[in-house]
């Protein structure tokens, strides 16, 4: 394992501090999982982005699309426990 020498504000140290303790953790171990959140946060947010663009592209290369009132039916339907038939893509390419 490295070291990493991480430079804090007074103020931040002692909230950390305050937060751990209410934790029951050491400051440390909150740091590491306040860094380990932050880094799967920020991971996940770039999937989510990458899965957009793809999904972006597939939509600009066929034209097709999901008709919202169709959507909206369907959602509302399977919410309320009905059966329902899922929406067909629309549009000028391959469907």
């Amino acid at each position: 394992m490295s070291t990493t020498t991480l430079r804090l504000p007074d103020n931040l140290k002692a909230r950390i501090a305050e937060a751990a303790k209410r934790n029951g953790v050491t400051p440390h171990h909150f740091m590491l999982e306040a860094v380990a959140e932050k880094t799967e946060q920020a991971e996940h947010k770039a999937s989510f982005d990458a899965l957009a663009e793809e999904r972006y592209a597939r939509i600009l290369e066929t034209g097709n699309t999901l008709d919202w009132v169709e959507v909206r039916d369907y959602l509302q339907a399977r919410a309320t426990g009905q059966t329902a038939v899922q929406p067909k893509a629309h549009g000028r390419g391959k469907e």
